[in-house]
């Protein structure tokens, strides 16, 4: 009769630790995906963000106005040397009955009939890279290109590219603040949520130190399931970031012009690898902790 009864309480109990046990796999699972979640849709904004900044840079360009009397073979010439050279994305030649077309387009009237002839001149339209979209750096590429005696003059926004560079590095430091705001959080809620589950442990890491077994033996497994933990919860953070980029998409479908699927690559292998970081550095200092203490200790 006795005997029974001791087999029905094991039996309950036996159940009762399998859940809590797996309550507390889900948790410390959907805790890690969550934060991995939101480091990594950072990380996507962070990414997107430059990408339209370097977007909007590279469209902002200046237009050199080239003398009436410059000759075709000087202008290709030019070109050619802004094409290859390394600050120019890119480069269009107007000539002066484009030039004049395109304002007639605009203007929706022939001005030339008006006039009598064309006071336009031919151009090259240059944009640059956007690590060379600044005051400075056009500055000293006006000084190379003028050197070369084919230019009238040189017309560019410098408010506008000051304007633009100032707003970008006002939202990096935004971006960076935040970011290092959500991972300070991201590690503590991360860290707490593995503590708790290895504070329901405490007694079975006590007792197998009590039979002689080494901190090394002892920290093994909870290591190995930690490490296990942050490999599914960066998987569940992948698939919920590739959702909502699809969803995304879908809804604004210019943002694909903006993806960089290498960058993107990227991201995924750093969210994996900062699963199984913080997991790891948790669970051993969580562990650490209760190994040192004393038994009496493990009641409070």
């Amino acid at each position: 009769m006795f005997n029974l009864v001791a087999i029905n309480i094991r039996g309950v109990s036996d159940k009762y630790s399998k859940r809590r046990l797996a309550g507390s796999t889900i948790t410390t699972v959907v805790s890690l995906s969550l934060v991995l979640f939101m480091l990594g849709l950072l990380g996507i904004i962070i990414l997107n963000a430059s990408q339209l900044s370097n977007h909007i840079k590279e469209n902002i360009g200046f237009q050199i106005i080239l003398n009436e009397n410059a000759k075709e073979a000087d202008i290709a010439k030019l070109q050619k040397k802004l094409d290859v050279s390394s600050y120019v994305r890119s480069t269009e030649f107007v000539s002066k009955e484009e030039a004049a077309a395109r304002l007639k387009e605009d203007l929706g009237e022939d001005f030339i009939d008006f006039l009598g002839f064309n006071p336009l001149l031919a151009s090259i339209n240059v944009h640059l890279k956007a690590e060379y979209t600044n005051a400075d750096s056009i500055t000293w590429i006006e000084k190379e290109i003028v050197a070369t005696h084919l230019t009238k003059e040189i017309i560019y926004q410098k408010s506008l590219i000051n304007n633009i560079n100032e707003s970008v590095q006002k939202i990096s430091v935004v971006i960076l603040f935040f970011c290092s705001l959500l991972m300070v959080v991201a590690l503590a809620l991360i860290n707490n949520t593995i503590r708790l589950s290895i504070y329901s442990k405490r007694f079975i890491i006590k007792t197998m130190q009590l039979v002689g077994a080494t901190q090394g033996f002892i920290r093994r497994p909870f290591v190995i399931t930690g490490i296990k933990h942050g490999l599914y919860g960066a998987s569940i953070a992948i698939l919920l970031l590739v959702g909502l980029l699809n969803f995304a998409e879908k809804q604004v479908p210019e943002l694909r012009d903006l993806q960089n699927q290498q960058m993107l690559l990227y991201l995924f292998g750093l969210v994996v690898i900062m699963g199984i970081i913080i997991s790891w550095i948790s669970t051993s200092l969580a562990v650490r902790k209760y190994l040192r203490l004393k038994s009496d200790e493990l009641y409070y």
